[in-house]
């Protein structure tokens, strides 16, 4: 028995010295609050206890002060990737509209997502991302992405950037990039509108870092002007383009299983889903304004839409298992 459970005991010691603190927090500027309050949902919830994964009614957020903000600190395993977004109510049809350039975006995976990239003793901060949009309030979202696939052998420290932004410019030890699986390298930073400069590291000391050809170099690094949120280019390490008989990789999942037809639409609406198992449909305007809800759907519906207000929807569908949506146009 004491054998036992001073094998607990080391496991649970193991498990604290990789936990970080991870602080999810949004920005509910302009939204009318939920009276069930402003949760976050994400594959992270079981593993920091707060119920299952995905469960939208149970990592409450907490107001701080009187702000807009809502947030939430967490201890999550270090040095891996988690998927989220936030919630208005506690229902999942009432989640956000994640932009294009905050998605995961691989295998049409429409979540925020995060790297947790080390055991410093200071918590990460995911946000305070204004609610449906890429940045907090006053910031730009830039996405770095980098193509490893001919870089050599990948540092076992891992791929990082130094921007001239940092507190100590261009350290190679803080920005650490993540990969989906397919040798590009990614991470997302919220700054202020100016001229950056970079440079990518195959691993996190100044001596690793690429050279950048003359056909794309600002005195040796990398140069970005920054006035939207912006996904940087996908570029070889230590080139200016693509890398060269690679060329863009393929996004290898299934056809999108989500179809309206017509879209625009005007009257009637037809909604396919190629998945087997049933699904429930809900509809809201760009507000987060619930306009049609259906449970247990099969296969296709068709929708009478003819009351609805021209303008841009958005449709959700979600399974068991999945969950995927579509903007609607109804002229």
């Amino acid at each position: 028995m004491k054998r036992v459970m001073k094998c607990l005991l080391l496991v649970l010691i193991t498990g604290n010295l990789q936990a970080k603190k991870v602080k999810f927090a949004v920005d509910m500027t302009g939204q009318t609050i939920s009276p069930n309050g402003v949760h976050v949902v994400g594959d992270f919830q079981a593993i920091a206890g707060l119920g299952a994964d995905w469960d939208p009614g149970t990592a409450l957020l907490s107001q701080e002060g009187s702000s807009a903000i809502y947030s939430l600190i967490v201890n999550l395993p270090a040095f891996r990737k988690y998927e989220y977004r936030f919630t208005n109510g506690n229902q999942t049809y009432e989640s956000e509209f994640v932009p294009e350039e905050s998605r995961v975006g691989y295998n049409f995976v429409d979540n925020r997502w995060l790297f947790v990239d080390s055991l410093l003793n200071d918590t990460s901060l995911a946000g305070s991302i204004l609610y449906g949009g890429n940045a907090p309030m006053g910031k730009t979202l830039i996405r770095y992405k980098v193509d490893m696939r001919t870089a050599g052998a990948i540092s076992p420290l891992g791929i990082h950037i130094g921007t001239s932004y940092q507190s100590t410019a261009f350290d190679p030890t803080k920005i650490r990039l993540y990969s989906f699986g397919d040798g590009i390298y990614e991470m997302i930073n919220y700054v202020e509108n100016s001229t950056y400069a970079f440079k990518y590291h195959n691993g996190n000391t100044f001596n690793t870092a690429e050279t950048v050809p003359p056909g794309c170099s600002v005195n040796g690094y990398r140069s970005i002007v920054v006035t939207k949120d912006t996904v940087l280019p996908l570029v070889c390490f230590s080139s200016c383009s693509t890398c060269l008989g690679l060329g863009l990789k393929q996004n290898t999942g299934a056809l999108h299983p989500l179809k309206l037809r017509p879209n625009p639409a005007k009257d009637l609406l037809k909604i396919e889903y190629d998945f087997l198992e049933p699904f429930s449909l809900s509809i809201t305007d760009l507000c987060g304004k619930l306009v049609l809800s259906c449970s247990e759907i099969h296969s296709t519906s068709t929708v009478d839409i003819k009351d609805f207000p021209p303008g841009i929807y958005l449709v959700r569908l979600t399974t068991k298992n999945t969950r995927t949506q579509e903007k609607l146009i109804v002229e």
